[in-house]
């Protein structure tokens, strides 16, 4: 028998931190920019302070986005298994909800790394409308570089759709 505290599932959003423009450098190459590898050891910080522990992470595999989940996973009390998943790549919101519904179901939190425009989209359809003066307010017109949207919802990964999920906290560096 299963009890509602047992079917709510977590998803942590973490846009990459800040990344630098290296002349000649392709996109998926770039590494974080000084202020970047100060901001990432933050987010991770901020999830452990909060006690957010993730089950699984799913990355990005570009540099930027695996620099960004390797400082902040250094600074959680227990680092998750991670897949570098290429669809995450400069996604779509609908590349990135196709990826969520494939999440195994023994997984109760899940963080994902990725890029905007995609990252921002997800963070505020799953989210829905939230009342003003609520977490929706730091992600509603912005979701910048190492920003977090924590989620929650009771349902299966299989049904994660537009406006079912809860936004439970957000965060940004500045």
């Amino acid at each position: 028998m299963s009890t509602e505290v047992e079917e709510t599932r977590r998803i942590v959003l973490l846009r990459h931190a800040k990344s630098d423009h290296p002349e000649g450098m392709t996109d998926w190459d770039r590494p974080l920019a000084e202020r970047g590898r100060r901001d990432a050891p933050a987010a991770g910080r901020w999830l452990a302070e909060r006690g957010i522990a993730p089950d699984l992470c799913v990355c990005s595999p570009a540099a930027r986005t695996r620099e960004t989940w390797k400082l902040a996973a250094h600074e959680l009390p227990h680092r998750p298994a991670t897949v570098y998943e290429e669809r995450v790549y400069d996604a779509s919101y609908s590349t990135l909800l196709a990826v969520l519904r494939e999440t195994p179901d023994d997984v109760r939190t899940l963080l994902l790394v990725g890029h905007n425009p995609g990252m921002h989209s997800l963070a505020t359809d799953l989210a829905g409308d939230g009342a003003p003066d609520s977490p929706h307010e730091l992600i509603r017109d912005n979701f910048p570089t190492c920003a977090i949207a924590v989620l929650t919802f009771a349902s299966p990964w299989t049904t994660v759709a537009d406006g079912i999920g809860d936004l439970e906290a957000s965060w940004t560096p500045r």
